[in-house]
């Protein structure tokens, strides 16, 4: 991560998901997946789209995001 999140802030992030890392624009514990809705921890935020700007909770989600978009 390029800026760790402050701990007493436990709302949930605003980030900008880059190539291989994301940065943290506003402080928080979380973020929201975009297909299911689900609260993803940052420490456990594996899986993003740097095209849409979006996390996803699994590869799962992910692979369902991509499919409806047409690739």
């Amino acid at each position: 991560m390029l800026n760790r999140f402050n701990a007493e802030n436990d709302g949930e992030a605003k980030i900008r998901y880059l190539d291989a890392d994301f940065q943290v624009m506003e402080p928080g514990a979380y973020v929201i997946c975009a297909v299911s809705g689900e609260k993803i921890p940052l420490d456990e935020l594996k899986y993003w789209s740097v095209a849409r700007q979006e996390p996803y909770v699994d590869g799962e989600c992910s692979l369902k995001r991509h499919l409806e978009s047409g690739g």
